[in-house]
């Protein structure tokens, strides 16, 4: 089969020739169909990520068919799955048994201790792997996995943490704030989109999906924000952010990696604001967001590449040339 494997760290990807892998007892072999690009696979590719092993296969946001199962697997060939980020946890640790698996210390993770989906076929353990069941093509379904996912992550810890969360701000307008952007105007709130300065594409963009507001990151919105979700991987966002929201506000911080926070005055914030990061997801996750996925009609804003041209995807997703996710096709 092919794959694009990281070879070295902050070097392109190669595409090599490998067998097909075969499936343990609690595994199934995946035709992979399509796999989304996300943010995460730059921050492994730049070794931004702690203990990363070379080489390894990218890509956690997989769609694809069931060909083959192991012995202990009690599912069908020809299922539509999809494979996530979390790719396996130890089921016992302090955070496993208290429904906190995403921060389980042994877990490991798609396309960074695991082979992931930037391939033609690959294997995954059964009890991660999503059924899907909604009405969209399967390219378009590839950002739900991680990108649709790690927003209703954020949105989730969000109204957790913070009551109410009527008017939400959401900084670094890409992939996941897209998807995440149409889920908070179907739940009836309001969203407001904060992007690089002067790109007024993305804020047409923003605009185009329903944002009350759209401009550049070091403004202030016309109203107090409830809640403010940062994706982009900038510790600068953090202070802004904090200008923005209301006392007794939240500041969650939805990246793997983020730069470093600069400074800000106490003032900022005192009245009970609170910062607080997402890590992951967990399968419970996945069950919840797709079930949402199912009740009304997410649009995805895809740019199909194929397989052997991975690393101008990933280029152009780093350069900020796209408007909406990238997505590699077999």
């Amino acid at each position: 089969m092919r794959a694009m494997a990281l070879n070295q760290l902050r070097m392109p990807l190669e595409l090599i020739e490998r067998p097909i892998p075969q499936p343990g007892p609690q595994e199934v072999l995946v035709k992979v169909l399509a796999c989304g690009v996300c943010r995460t696979d730059l921050h492994l590719i730049d070794g931004e990520l702690p203990n990363i092993n070379t080489p390894i296969i990218p890509g956690h946001e997989i769609v694809g068919e069931v060909v083959s199962v192991g012995s202990k697997v009690p599912l069908q060939t020809g299922l539509l799955v999809g494979i996530p980020w979390l790719g396996w946890t130890c089921g016992t640790c302090k955070f496993c048994k208290f429904e906190k698996e995403n921060l389980c210390d042994k877990a490991k993770f798609t396309g960074y201790q695991l082979n992931g989906g930037y391939c033609e076929f690959t294997v995954a353990n059964y009890q991660y792997c999503i059924p899907l069941e909604v009405d969209m093509e399967v390219p378009q379904i590839t950002p739900l996995l991680c990108a649709g996912l790690i927003g209703y992550r954020c949105l989730k810890m969000a109204r957790t943490i913070t009551q109410p969360v009527e008017k939400i701000g959401i900084f670094g307008f890409g992939a996941a704030a897209h998807i995440l952007a149409q889920v908070i105007s179907f739940q009836g709130n309001s969203f407001y989109a904060f992007t690089r300065p002067g790109d007024h594409a993305a804020q047409k963009f923003a605009n185009d999906l329903g944002a009350i507001w759209a401009g550049d990151s070091d403004m202030q919105p016309p109203d107090e924000l409830d809640t403010a979700i940062i994706f982009a991987p900038v510790g600068s966002l953090v202070p802004n952010a904090l200008r923005c929201i209301r006392k007794g506000g939240s500041v969650v911080c939805g990246g793997i990696h983020m730069s470093e926070i600069s400074a800000f005055p106490y003032d900022s914030l005192w009245g009970e604001r609170i910062i607080c990061s997402v890590a992951n997801l967990t399968r419970k996750d996945g069950k919840d967001f797709f079930k949402i996925a199912k009740q009304f009609p997410i649009k995805t804003h895809i740019h199909e590449y194929p397989l052997a041209d991975a690393n101008y995807a990933l280029e152009d997703f780093r350069n900020g040339k796209l408007k909406g996710a990238a997505v590699l096709t077999t």
